[in-house]
């Protein structure tokens, strides 16, 4: 199904805000955490400044989230990993409660419990773990309520290379496909399970051709490019939404930033990510956009206000927002 003018200027707009949106996360993170306060002989705190614990970002891996989410509703389930945000802006979670969820702010998703690893917004059915491979059991269970009452509604699970390695990822495959589940298992390339190399850790050069071991179809997207993905994902859905059963994607994607922020890099090739860049699927996206007419100047410079105006607002929301009092810390939780 070829992408309508609307969607690709969503899809276009979208990865904008994620691109953003990671960007000034990168920034604030590490405030309270720059290297003044090691120069002074402090380690590096990671529970310091006004964003604590570990952050995965995405920037770069846009084009795998637009593209398969364009074809999604409120009614479908989305299962990310822990790097998480590029996923949850696509499938419509509220940026300004996801980051004040970030902050551990009381108006966050998950009233500033969860984190950035573990966001939750039950109204778009978005959920994700910090756990590698704990997205596809989940979506499978989706997949099943969804089959027995009747909705028509898919699930789709995100995960990367690494997580493919895992028994979680076979277990799950096998289930879906021998009960003919309508979930979309989606795996993210990026060439590092952490820092080792995909050759390193995995057998086969593209996950996609495991699909054939559990009965399904595998498609591989060679490239980093939305509309690659999206014309993909067109297939997977439907199938799912039909009654065919679940697909396996596997994208391959880029990582511009490190596995987490303050990750020294040391594993990866000098000059990898400049080499990468000079593909950025944002301007690629663009160029084809101006190249179809949808696109020129004065639109691009609105949908770029606008993207920068969400991610402004959502970021002074969080930092405006009160913490949960401390007689909360018992509560909402599992006895």
């Amino acid at each position: 199904m070829e992408a309508s003018t609307e969607r690709l200027l969503w899809m276009y707009e979208t990865m904008l805000v994620i691109r953003r949106y990671e960007e000034t996360m990168a920034q604030v993170y590490l405030e309270g955490k720059l290297p003044p306060q090691i120069q002074k002989g402090l380690a590096f705190d990671i529970a310091s400044g006004p964003v604590p614990g570990e952050m995965h970002l995405a920037a770069g891996q846009e084009p795998v989230a637009v593209g398969v989410c364009a074809h999604l509703t409120d009614a479908d389930t989305v299962v990310g990993t822990h790097r998480p945000h590029h996923f949850a802006i696509a499938k419509g979670v509220p940026l300004d409660r996801m980051t004040a969820e970030i902050f551990g702010k009381v108006t966050g998703l998950g009233r500033g419990k969860g984190g950035h690893m573990h966001l939750f917004d039950p109204a778009r059915r978005f959920s994700c773990s910090g756990i590698v491979g704990a997205s596809m059991p989940p979506a499978c269970g989706a997949g099943l309520a969804a089959k027995k009452l009747g909705t028509k509604a898919v699930a789709v699970a995100f995960f990367g290379e690494g997580a493919a390695n895992q028994g979680a990822f076979h277990e799950s495959l096998n289930l879906a496909a021998l009960w003919k589940l309508p979930v979309v298992f989606v795996c993210e390339d990026n060439r590092y399970a952490i820092s080792v190399p995909k050759a390193q850790a995995t057998s086969v050069v593209s996950n996609a051709t495991r699909a054939a071991a559990y009965g399904m179809e595998g498609i591989a997207v060679g490239r980093n490019d939305a509309i690659a993905v999206h014309d993909a994902a067109a297939v997977a859905v439907r199938r799912a939404r039909e009654g065919g059963g679940p697909t396996l994607i596997e994208v391959k994607t880029d990582r511009y930033m490190g596995h987490f922020q303050g990750d020294a890099e040391v594993y990866r090739p000098k000059g990898e990510v400049d080499e990468l860049r000079k593909s950025d699927p944002i301007p690629a996206l663009g160029n084809e956009l101006r190249r179809r007419g949808l696109l020129d100047d004065a639109k691009a410079a609105a949908i770029a206000t606008r993207a920068e105006g969400r991610v402004v607002a959502a970021f002074t929301f969080a930092r405006e927002s009160a913490y949960p009092p401390a007689a909360e810390a018992t509560e909402h939780l599992f006895a």
